[in-house]
C-alpha cells in the first residue's frame, strides 16, 4: 500500500510554502500539534526525514524538495482530474480561476462576486490580479481561466475575448515639477532630463510591455497604478496616467495636466477565455462581465 498520499502531499507543501508547522496549521485550520504529529508520522512511515528542523523554522531536506518537485504535479494533476469529473456530473468547474489588471481593484467585483456565490454551485473561485501582459500571459499559459487584460492579446490565438471598454490618459506632473514650467508643448527630448514612473509588468515569459517610454529614459518603477499617481502627485517623475482615476487630483491642482506633442492613444481593455471552453460558472462570468468595465469599475478621486 502507498504511504504517500495526496493529503500528505499537501501537507508538506503547505509547511514549504510558509515556513514553519506553525504558519502551515494556521492556513489548513489545525492545531501545530497536529502538524507536527502527522509529519513525524509521515517520516516514520518513508523512512527518511522531509524536513531539517531550526528552531520555529523548517526547511525541506534533499529528499523532501525532490518529493515536492512530483508531488506538486500531482495535486495539479488531481486537481484537473476533479475538476474534469464534476464538471462531466454537474457541468461546473470545481475551480475558475480569473485574473484581472492591476488597474481594476478586486473590489470593483464584490457585487459580481456576491451573485456568483448565490448560485451555490459548488465551483471554488480564485481571483488575482496582474499587470500590463501580465494578465493575458495567466492566460495563455493555463493559469487563468478568464481574464480582464489590458491592451491586445498575443500572437497565436487561441482565446476568445470581447472588449469592455477603453481608458483615455493625460501626461501629468506635480505643479512643482520642471516640465510644468516650460509653458509650450512637451516634446521627446523634454523629457529625457526626468523619471518617468512606470508600472512594472507582472509578465514572466511574454516581453514586457512599456507604453509612452523613451529609449535610455531615467525611471522608477513601481508596483500599480495607485503608486504611479502617488508618485507623481509627489513630484517624483511624470507619465500619463489613466483620466478617469485622477479627476480629485486634477481638481484640487496636485497635479496638473500638460500638452505633448505625441499624445497617448487610448488602451482598450478585453474579456478573454481560452477557445474551447465550456464550463457553466465560466459562461456564466463570461455572460455577466460581457458588459462596459472600464472606466466603470476604477477607483474614482472624489474632488475637495
Amino acid at each position: 500500500m502507498l504511504k504517500l498520499t495526496l493529503e500528505a502531499i499537501e501537507l508538506v507543501d503547505a509547511i514549504a510554502r510558509h515556513g514553519s508547522f506553525a504558519a502551515a496549521a494556521s492556513r489548513l485550520n489545525k492545531v501545530p500539534s497536529t502538524i507536527s504529529y502527522a509529519v513525524a508520522k509521515l517520516e516514520e512511515q518513508l523512512g527518511m526525514q522531509l524536513f531539517e528542523r531550526n528552531g520555529p523554522r523548517v526547511t525541506l531536506t534533499p529528499a523532501g524538495d525532490e518529493m515536492l518537485k512530483e508531488g506538486r504535479w500531482l495535486l495539479t494533476a488531481a486537481s484537473d482530474l476533479e475538476s474534469r469529473m464534476r464538471q462531466i456530473a454537474t457541468g461546473y468547474e470545481s475551480e475558475l480561476r480569473l485574473v484581472h489588471d492591476s488597474l481594476i481593484p478586486t473590489q470593483s467585483l464584490i457585487g459580481d462576486v456576491r451573485a456568483f456565490e448565490d448560485l451555490r454551485c459548488g465551483t471554488r473561485l480564485r481571483i488575482a490580479c496582474e499587470a500590463l501582459t501580465g494578465a493575458w500571459e495567466a492566460l495563455r499559459e493555463g493559469r487563468a481561466d478568464l481574464v480582464i487584460a489590458a491592451g491586445e492579446g498575443p500572437a497565436g490565438g487561441g482565446y476568445q475575448a470581447v472588449n469592455v471598454g477603453s481608458l483615455d490618459f493625460a501626461f501629468c506632473v506635480a505643479p512643482t515639477h520642471p516640465l510644468a514650467r516650460l509653458g509650450r508643448p512637451l516634446q521627446r527630448g523634454d523629457l529625457l532630463d526626468y523619471n518617468a514612473i512606470v508600472v512594472g509588468d507582472s509578465a514572466r515569459s511574454l516581453s514586457d510591455r512599456t507604453v509612452g517610454l523613451l529609449a535610455g529614459q531615467p525611471r522608477i518603477t513601481v508596483p500599480s497604478m495607485a503608486a504611479k499617481i502617488a508618485c507623481q502627485v509627489d513630484g517624483l517623475g511624470h507619465g500619463y496616467l489613466p483620466r478617469a482615476c485622477i479627476g480629485g487630483e486634477l481638481a484640487r491642482g496636485t497635479l496638473v495636466e500638460l500638452a505633448t506633442e505625441e499624445q497617448r492613444a487610448s488602451e482598450s481593455f478585453w474579456l478573454a477565455w481560452k477557445t474551447g471552453a465550456e464550463g457553466r460558472a465560466l459562461r456564466w462570468w463570461c455572460e455577466r462581465l460581457s458588459r462596459p468595465l472600464v472606466p466603470a469599475l476604477l477607483p474614482r478621486a472624489v474632488p475637495a
